[in-house]
């Protein structure tokens, strides 16, 4: 098993489902490993999303450029599909808050909600980055 021991943050990020249409949160590490899953969400899905959800935040960043100006920080991407949206957004250092959401979702409701989210665990949210243990690989 590749995330947490154990969800003490889970029931936090149920708070952003209360929003209607939205289905499952994760929290992530910039490097894909799971932080924390909502209720609806089993564990093996969480970090299989989680480690996605890190690629695509890598490749949100890297197109910053796109914008005017290759050092814009990045903060947030959605992604839309036929019957539903993903939220990614910064959480704090090398952490993100993902949101999955029907169609029918208000969307400006999830966004408001994740980053009220993220205010309020501050620093519970932020991932450091991984150090070297010096063993070998």
């Amino acid at each position: 098993m590749t995330g947490p021991t154990n969800n003490t943050l889970g029931w936090m990020l149920d708070e952003v489902l209360k929003v209607p249409q939205a289905r499952h949160a994760i929290l992530l590490s910039a490097d894909g490993m799971l932080r924390a899953f909502s209720k609806e969400i089993d564990r093996d899905d969480a970090e299989r999303l989680a480690a996605g959800l890190s690629g695509v935040q890598s490749i949100s960043r890297s197109t910053a450029e796109f914008c005017g100006t290759p050092h814009t920080p990045w903060r947030q991407t959605m992604i839309e599909f036929a019957h539903g949206y993903v939220f990614l957004v910064a959480a704090g250092e090398g952490a993100y808050l993902a949101v999955s959401t029907s169609e029918d979702v208000d969307m400006e409701a999830v966004t408001y909600r994740m980053h009220k989210l993220v205010d309020r665990l501050g620093k519970e949210l932020t991932s450091p980055a991984r150090q070297d243990t010096g063993s070998p690989a």
